[in-house]
């Protein structure tokens, strides 16, 4: 029987030649993916756009499922193999329909990449009350992955790919006040929250999705240059935790750790085609490998970033929880049969 990640039992590196400064194109050099179909939210910016743009020049078929269609056609114009879905992942109803009309195609998926994701916006509540960066950064996920998930069964050999961040580190899960309804709203700890959920997800995900061959992974893909994941940000808020001087300009120190796109992207790719993961899953992973253990040296550097796992994101009994949590919070039992 294979073993699982609760714990972090398999949460160590393995060699697979890669490093922070990797790009998306050099982890999937040699791998052919024609004949397969991928989904990628928020695969019109940033380095989801990166992702789209890997996926398809190595063959796959690539449904971008987006918030704004008119921008993702501009942003992936010339992009071959590439079609283009309304959702946004804060609208339930959305995801819903997106799924209904992917499964209405009766094709099977492949790889499902949850890229798309917010940050540091105020406090703010879906139509069901639920704190936003949590309904988006993890309940669009869950939604998702249950309402595809006779897809990704009929693959046959798929994954789901969760760009989770080290901002995981920020927040354990918050069982007793997940939508601060009773604690003081911090948008790091949201954001910590919503990432450290995501962790959970794949890994609860894969043990209960294995035997149906598929997996699932969760990665930091990296601090990056040029993606709209800060749009929302209070300058302040840069300058307290030192990214920014005084005058509100970035830090050449920090300037210089940050990744590029193609680099940021990089991991997402490895954990969707490597063929060092076919027996293993529900690891976290950056800069294209499996990630260590955290104990306690948050923020280590790595040249162009931060790097580890915590514990509490590996937590059995916080997965299965949190799991139990989600269909409760979005009245979706996820039956993996």
């Amino acid at each position: 029987m294979e073993k699982n990640n609760y714990q972090g039992a398999l949460q160590y590196p393995i060699g697979s030649g890669f490093n922070a400064a990797s790009t998306a194109s050099e982890v999937i050099k040699g791998i052919d993916l024609t004949g397969k179909i991928a989904i990628v939210t928020g695969g019109n910016a940033g380095i989801g756009l990166e992702t789209t743009r890997v996926l398809a020049a190595a063959g796959a078929t690539v449904i971008v499922a987006a918030r704004d269609i008119e921008k993702a056609k501009r942003n992936l114009e010339g992009v071959p193999n590439v079609e283009i879905e309304a959702m946004d992942l804060i609208q339930p109803g959305t995801i819903d329909a997106f799924a209904e009309r992917f499964l209405t195609s009766e094709r099977p998926l492949h790889l499902l990449i949850n890229n798309a994701g917010i940050m540091w916006v105020p406090l703010q509540r879906d139509s069901r009350g639920i704190e936003s960066q949590l309904a988006t950064n993890y309940l669009g996920q869950y939604q998702l992955v249950a309402r595809l998930w006779p897809a990704l069964k009929k693959a046959n050999g798929a994954r789901v790919v969760n760009v989770s961040s080290y901002g995981h580190q920020m927040a354990p899960f918050n069982f007793d006040d997940p939508n601060f309804e009773h604690r003081e709203y911090q948008t790091l700890l949201g954001y910590g929250q919503s990432k450290t959920a995501s962790n959970l997800f794949a890994l609860e995900l894969d043990n209960r999705a294995k035997a149906f061959n598929v997996r699932a992974y969760s990665l930091h893909p990296g601090s990056i240059a040029g993606t709209e994941l800060g749009r929302d940000a209070d300058v302040e808020l840069f300058k307290q935790m030192g990214f920014f001087d005084e005058n509100g300009n970035m830090r050449p120190e920090i300037l210089a750790g940050l990744k590029t796109i193609p680099q940021g992207a990089a991991t997402t790719i490895w954990c969707a085609t490597s063929p060092l993961l076919d027996n293993i899953g529900g690891v976290y992973c950056e800069d294209g490998d499996i990630a260590e253990l955290d104990l306690g040296n948050f923020g280590q550097d790595n040249g162009l970033g931060t790097r580890g796992v915590q514990l509490y994101s590996l937590d059995e009994g916080n997965a299965k929880k949190l799991w139990d949590l989600s269909e409760e919070m979005t009245g979706i039992a996820f039956e993996v049969s």
